[in-house]
C-alpha cells in the first residue's frame, strides 16, 4: 500500500452564510431529474436565500451527472464566484470519487467556503479537508430537503450561520460504551471512507471522533468494511467512535454488537444509532472540526464555531 503523510492543515473556516446569500447549487455525482429538485429549491427560496443551479446540474451520462469534465467544471465555478457563498450538492450515487484526483485545491484554499453533503459526497467532503484543512459539511443534500424532518434543515443551517459554537446536548442514541474523548469530527459514509484508504484523500483519523453510516449494506458487508478499517491500522487512534443510521442495513442490534466488540478492543467510547445519514433525520456535521463527545451524559459539544 502507498504511503501517504495524513498530518493535519490548518484549520480554515469559511464564511457563515447570512439571509439573502446565493447559494450554488452542484451535481458531483449521480444524476437528478430537474422535476425532483423543485420542491427542495422552492424550500430554500422560502428560507430567504437565493440560488444558483450550476450549468451542468440536469446532466445525465448513464450513472453520472454527466461527464467527469463538466461534474468539476460546476465545482470550480463556485468555488471561483465571489459571489456564491455555499455550495449544496443535488444527491449522491456514485461518482465523486472520480473528480478527487482532478480537483484544483488551491482555487479551493483561495476561496474557501461552505460546502454541504453526504453519502458519496463523503469523499469529497473528505478530499478537501485533508488537502485544504477547509472545514466541510457533511449534511442534507438538495433532493429530498423537503421531505426531511425539520429538526435536519435546522441542524444544518444552525452551523452554517451562527458563529457561536453548537452543542447536541442530549444526544440521541444508545451510549454503549461510557467515557469521554476530545478530538476533531470526522466521517460519514462507511463505504466510502473505506475506499479512500491508500489514498492520499483520506484524512487522519488519529485522535479523531468518528462517525459512521451506511445505506443498503447486508451485516456481512458492515463487518468486512469495519474488518478492512480495522486491519489497515486507521482506527489504532481514533478518540471515539458515534454509529450512525445504518438503513436498510438489517438488524441494528447486529450493527451495535459489531460497533461494540471494535470499539471494545480500542478502549474508546462508544454511542449509537445517532440520526446522520440516510434516515428522515439527518443531523449536520461540521469534518474536521474539534469536539467533545461525552458518551455518560450524551452529549457532544463543538469546542469551536464553524463558520466565521
Amino acid at each position: 500500500m502507498p504511503s501517504f503523510k495524513l498530518q493535519r492543515l490548518p484549520l480554515i473556516k469559511p464564511s457563515r452564510l447570512r439571509p439573502g446569500d446565493l447559494i450554488g447549487i452542484i451535481s458531483p455525482a449521480g444524476p437528478v431529474d430537474e422535476s425532483e429538485l423543485q420542491p427542495d429549491l422552492e424550500l430554500l427560496r422560502s428560507s430567504g436565500l437565493r440560488i444558483h443551479v450550476a450549468p451542468h446540474v440536469y446532466d445525465r451520462n448513464d450513472y453520472l451527472a454527466g461527464d467527469d469534465e463538466a461534474r468539476l467544471s460546476d465545482l470550480h465555478a463556485m468555488f471561483r464566484d465571489r459571489e456564491i457563498k455555499a455550495i449544496f450538492c443535488a444527491r449522491g450515487g456514485y461518482g465523486t470519487l472520480r473528480l478527487l484526483d482532478k480537483i484544483d485545491y488551491d482555487l479551493i484554499t483561495k476561496h474557501p467556503k461552505i460546502i454541504v453533503g453526504y453519502s458519496d459526497i463523503t469523499a469529497l467532503l473528505m478530499a478537501i479537508n485533508k488537502k485544504t484543512g477547509l472545514v466541510t459539511f457533511h449534511g442534507p443534500m438538495v433532493r429530498g430537503l423537503s421531505a426531511l424532518h425539520d429538526n435536519s434543515r435546522e441542524s444544518l443551517f444552525r452551523l452554517i450561520s451562527s458563529n457561536q459554537p453548537v452543542s447536541f446536548s442530549p444526544m440521541a442514541g444508545n451510549p454503549l460504551i461510557a467515557g469521554r474523548a476530545t478530538g476533531p469530527l470526522i466521517g460519514g459514509n462507511l463505504s466510502l471512507i473505506c475506499h479512500l484508504i491508500g489514498t492520499p484523500f483520506l484524512p487522519s483519523l488519529d485522535g479523531s471522533i468518528l462517525f459512521i453510516e451506511d445505506r443498503g449494506e447486508p451485516l456481512y458487508r458492515i463487518d468486512r468494511m469495519l474488518t478492512h478499517l480495522a486491519l489497515t491500522g486507521q482506527l489504532k487512534g481514533i478518540a471515539g467512535l458515534i454509529g450512525g443510521e445504518f438503513i436498510e442495513c438489517g438488524d441494528n442490534s447486529a450493527i451495535d454488537n459489531l460497533l461494540n466488540t471494535l470499539a471494545s478492543d480500542l478502549d474508546i467510547p462508544l454511542t449509537t444509532g445517532f440520526p446522520v445519514g440516510h434516515g428522515p433525520t439527518n443531523l449536520a456535521f461540521p469534518l474536521g472540526l474539534p469536539a467533545q463527545l461525552d458518551t455518560d451524559s450524551m452529549t457532544l459539544f463543538l469546542l469551536e464555531s464553524c463558520v466565521i
